[in-house]
């Protein structure tokens, strides 16, 4: 009697550590919202697309994805906040060149190591930038343009939105590859320094093909030539710079989505799937490449982190050697 008394008990012991263990188990993820963290303002192309990736994304994983902006320092404060959210998959960043690879080379007091503090999810996109010049000088070939460079030494000048931004030293990576000088006139905002070409105040600017097309099929503009390797969607008969002479310029803004250091690895490789998934979603993809992206996805998290370092090294040595202060 004594003895299946001692056998009951036992079976007892194992079933509550059983139930124990189960409840102890985490839970499936997702299991709450997940918020996307934007460090633009509405109304951007890094919003929308955030915006169009997150509702694809919440119907597969069956929660919603909230997108939360947070402008501020060049794309740079968004990223601050993430890289010190906890890291368990329920706040990501979709961020771009600019806070990854351009601006920890020119602030000096961000809150984060574009190296060290993330996990690399996944690219979505690139956006890809034309060279537009206006009607002043004649320049309507990018081998005009760089053949009049060369013969008049900073007597060009281009327009940016501003002093270290991808504008500004995609111009400043040109002259360096073709051996011209031209002169930096930068402006605050892309309206403003459109307006100036369009306008003959300054002669040319790097823009986003999504901005500067409706410009150049209106006349206003000549767009000589695209910052990527492949022509771009929204700009099929306008050649590369690959194309013209440049072998390896293939420069742009890429966007990609981001985890805060010490994020599960099962959680990463979930949502790379997921987001791999979404982009290769037709619909969503045509909502995206609309609004003048080119969809790209990355083979592996570990892919895209090799490519987020290879640009940051890459646009590290375009802000030296341009000469550009930190802030």
């Amino acid at each position: 009697m004594t003895h299946g008394y001692l056998i009951k008990g036992l079976l007892a012991t194992a079933m509550l550590a059983l139930t124990a263990g189960a409840c102890a188990a985490p839970a499936q993820y997702p299991a709450k919202p997940i918020t996307i963290v934007v460090g633009f303002p509405p109304g951007t192309s890094t919003d929308a697309i955030a915006r169009i990736l997150a509702n694809k994304m919440s119907k597969d994983l069956g929660q919603p994805i909230i997108v939360e902006n947070k402008p501020g320092v060049g794309g740079s404060l968004g990223a601050g906040l993430v890289a010190k959210a906890r890291p368990d998959g329920y706040t990501l960043v979709l961020s771009a060149t600019a806070p990854m690879n351009i601006n920890p080379h020119v602030y000096k007091s961000l809150t984060y190591d574009a190296t060290k503090d993330f996990e690399p999810i996944g690219q979505t996109t690139w956006l890809p930038y034309v060279l537009v010049t206006n009607n002043s000088k004649g320049l309507k070939t990018f081998k005009d343009l760089i053949a009049y460079a060369k013969s008049n030494p900073e007597k060009l000048t281009f327009a940016s939105i501003g002093k270290g931004t991808t504008s500004h030293l995609l111009m400043e990576l040109l002259m360096k590859e073709t051996g011209t000088k031209m002169v930096h006139v930068p402006y605050s905002g892309s309206t403003q320094s459109q307006t100036d070409v369009i306008g003959g105040n300054v002669d040319m600017t790097f823009d986003t093909v999504v901005s500067a097309m409706p410009h150049v099929k209106s006349g206003k503009l000549n767009g000589l030539a695209v910052s990527v390797a492949n022509r771009a969607k929204l700009a099929p008969d306008i050649p590369t710079i690959q194309e013209q002479g440049l072998p390896n310029f293939n420069m742009g803004a890429w966007l990609g989505v981001f985890a805060p250091k010490g994020t599960p690895r099962d959680i990463v490789n979930q949502l790379h799937t997921e987001l791999n998934r979404t982009l290769s979603d037709k619909p969503t993809n045509d909502k995206l490449v609309a609004l003048g992206s080119e969809v790209v996805m990355s083979e592996t998290p570990e892919a895209f982190g090799k490519m987020v370092q290879e640009n940051y090294d890459t646009w590290g040595n375009i802000v030296k050697e341009a000469g550009v202060d930190q802030k």
